[in-house]
């Protein structure tokens, strides 16, 4: 049913709009779509997955001025599905019409300085870290800092932009070779498992929370996630309440995530924050009430949010390109039609013309009554697939398994 909208509220039948056209953008598409809305896309790829699927694409840079006025002419309001979309163009777009979320908090998560210095300020506890600006930064290093990981300060993601590092040296030529750019260094933490927890705000302050994921990386890259997170009651709660405590802080409005680890000593800390829609909630397409791309439609059109509950127990394997080729890396063909055939099987492929190791062209969300269920079934996902199962998915007590790929993020 569509939401009836309320006082200020974008009726179904206008026209949103969204800068990038990754899947993320294709998937704000079909949500919108579902709910009467016409789409624009601004995007410099003119057969991007989003571009595809919307009713209008505007092929250009995001910080082409013409580009953004034309956007902002045909939107009654715009979000993003990219996070390194330059702060300045949405600050530019906002003279136009309204943009959500605001510059202001994506400009925080862009900066890893400033997004740890944030989390900090709000009360959420980070691991020990230092920023790295100038090489003498490297002479008065805490040692307690070693062995940790250097990030990069702005646009990284997906592992890019990271070293494991053992001392001052090996940092400072780390350093060197990111470029000799702004970075943070973070000690590395003894981790239990990642979590990550997506809520979405809207322009009244309300908010709705999914359930947390439980993630598993490989080479940086989101390899699986389990939902409900395999965690008791007391810590779900507490990684929702920082989820929402971070929300509000950043007087955010649209759909955020916000990635956590969780400690062997059963603390949590946060890693980072995504000012959009992420991958560990794709599993929200088919086992939530409401989605998380609903929700960022939702938001933007300052509708009534929906209800986050979960209905049933999933897994999701992410489906990288290098699954369309052999050992031999002879082109192949994935037995997707096999895949369909196992209960509970759900099927997203992002609409990528071309296949690349690496590259993200789908997702499987594998839902059923149970967890153990779910479980088992996604390991003949995996096995239909030839896809090298993640750790944590080959047993289902969590207890037995740990992330082994979270800091080479």
């Amino acid at each position: 049913m569509t939401p009836v909208p309320g006082p200020g509220a974008i009726a179904p039948g206008s026209w949103l709009g969204v800068l990038g056209g990754g899947q993320l953008g294709r998937m704000f598409c079909h949500a919108a779509q579902a709910l009467g809305y016409r789409v624009c896309v601004l995007d410099p790829v003119a057969d991007g997955p989003a571009g595809a699927v919307a009713d209008r694409q505007i092929v250009a840079a995001y910080d082409d001025l013409a580009a953004l006025r034309e956007l902002g002419g045909v939107c009654a309001a715009v979000t993003t599905e990219f996070e390194n979309v330059p702060a300045g163009s949405l600050e530019q777009l906002a003279r136009y019409c309204p943009v959500r979320p605001y510059a202001a908090a994506v400009a925080v998560a862009q900066d890893r300085i400033r997004e740890k210095q944030f989390l900090r300020d709000c009360g959420v506890e980070v691991a020990p870290y230092a920023p790295i600006t100038r090489v003498e930064d490297f002479r008065s290093l805490d040692p307690s800092l070693f062995p940790g990981i250097l990030k990069t300060a702005r646009l990284g993601y997906d592992g890019k932009g990271q070293m494991n590092v053992s001392g001052p040296e090996q940092a400072e030529v780390a350093w060197r070779r990111l470029g000799a750019l702004d970075c943070v260094l973070e000690r590395r933490m003894p981790l239990r498992r990642e979590l990550s927890v997506i809520v979405a705000r809207g322009q009244d302050g309300a908010s709705a929370v999914f359930a947390a994921s439980e993630n598993e990386h490989r080479d940086g890259i989101l390899a699986s996630c389990v939902t409900p997170a395999r965690i008791d009651p007391t810590q779900a709660e507490r990684a929702r309440q920082i989820a929402e405590r971070v929300a509000r802080a950043l007087e955010y409005v649209g759909v955020l995530c916000v990635e956590l680890f969780e400690l062997d000593d059963g603390r949590l800390l946060a890693n980072e924050i995504a000012p959009r829609p992420h991958n560990s909630g794709h599993a929200t397409l088919d086992a939530a009430v409401c989605s998380q791309f609903a929700q960022q439609v939702r938001t933007l059109a300052t509708m009534p949010l929906g209800e986050p509950r979960q209905h049933s127990p999933a897994v999701m394997l992410n489906l990288l390109g290098d699954l369309w080729f052999g050992p031999s890396a002879a082109p192949r063909a994935p037995a997707f039609d096999r895949v369909l055939s196992i209960p509970g099987a759900c099927l997203h492929l992002y609409g990528k013309s071309e296949a690349r190791a690496g590259r993200k062209m789908g997702h499987v969300t594998i839902i059923a009554a149970t967890l153990g269920l779910a479980l088992e079934r996604a390991r003949a996902v995996a096995a239909v697939l030839d896809l090298p199962l993640p750790d944590s998915l080959l047993h289902d007590d969590p207890g037995s398994a740990r992330s082994a790929g979270s800091w080479a993020r």
